[in-house]
């Protein structure tokens, strides 16, 4: 059996830490489920990294099935939760209802959404249907980088006490767990010790319960960004190219394909077919 919500939160109960992946296709997810990440988050991220866009906002439901639908196929373990993109779930609330189920059928075990309290309405309808919702404050790349660019949350009183009501909102509505992005790491510590639900980190410090990262930008096979809340375990980027250059050459050289690398036929069969072909 894969993990539940549940088993998230009883993660911060025990005081174990909680491992989050972002990740959008069969093949990286598999990995990193092999590798025993509680969580695969299918994020919307994957129209930057996947598909190119400039930011999170072109991002379709239909594109954000078709990764979940991938994901989904590679997970044993790992519990999945599905972004909902921009404007699928803001207008109204059944169109946050009818989104959500969309991604639960493709796969997911549970959904996301960005906001505070102003998403509390939704947030409660959603829960009510079934279906576990994960919450995200602090830097939401839907709406916040419209108003106010790529900046640190919560660096103010002001700032930060509106965010940690907004967690306690969210805890109150009834999300299993918060995903806190770019919050600075004291607010972070603050929410993270105030509410009975994990806490989420990217870029938000230590003292969250958990932490996620693009499974890209860990890698190092996506430099159009470089986070500063990034640790790069590997740097794929260059060794990919370098390969990818090496076969190119092989190619033009024709040391590729080698005798190792292709079929031949039997003799016999290629005797006769010479006397036939002359």
């Amino acid at each position: 059996m894969h993990k539940t919500p549940r088993d998230i939160i009883a993660k911060k109960i025990t005081g174990k830490k909680i491992s989050v992946i972002t990740a959008y296709d069969y093949s990286l997810a598999s990995l990193c489920d092999r590798a025993g990440v509680d969580v695969l988050l299918v994020g919307d991220s994957g129209g930057m990294v996947m598909l190119g866009y400039e930011n999170t906002i072109p991002v379709t439901m239909e594109q954000m099935e078709l990764f979940t639908e991938a994901v989904s196929r590679a997970r044993q373990n790992a519990l999945i939760v599905g972004d909902l993109p921009f404007m699928s779930y803001q207008a109204n609330v059944s169109d946050a209802i009818t989104n959500s189920g969309r991604l639960i059928k493709a796969g997911a075990d549970a959904v996301k959404l960005e906001g505070g309290q102003e998403m509390v309405h939704t947030i409660k309808a959603i829960v009510e249907t079934g279906i576990p919702v994960m919450g995200h404050i602090g830097l939401q790349p839907q709406t916040t980088m419209l108003s106010q660019g790529y900046r640190v949350q919560g660096r103010t009183k002001d700032a930060a006490i509106k965010l940690i009501e907004d967690a306690k909102a969210l805890e109150k509505a009834g999300v299993f767990s918060i995903a806190l992005e770019m919050v600075s790491h004291e607010v972070a510590k603050i929410i993270s010790e105030s509410i009975n639900i994990p806490t989420i980190g990217i870029g938000s410090g230590k003292n969250c319960d958990g932490q996620v990262l693009v499974i890209h930008d860990m890698l190092g096979m996506y430099d159009k960004l470089k986070p500063k809340f990034v640790k790069r375990y590997l740097s794929l980027s260059i060794d990919i190219t370098r390969a990818v250059e090496s076969y190119r050459k092989d190619v033009e050289s024709g040391r590729f394909p080698a005798k190792e690398n292709w079929f031949s036929m039997d003799a016999s069969e290629l005797e006769k077919l010479r006397d036939e072909v002359g």
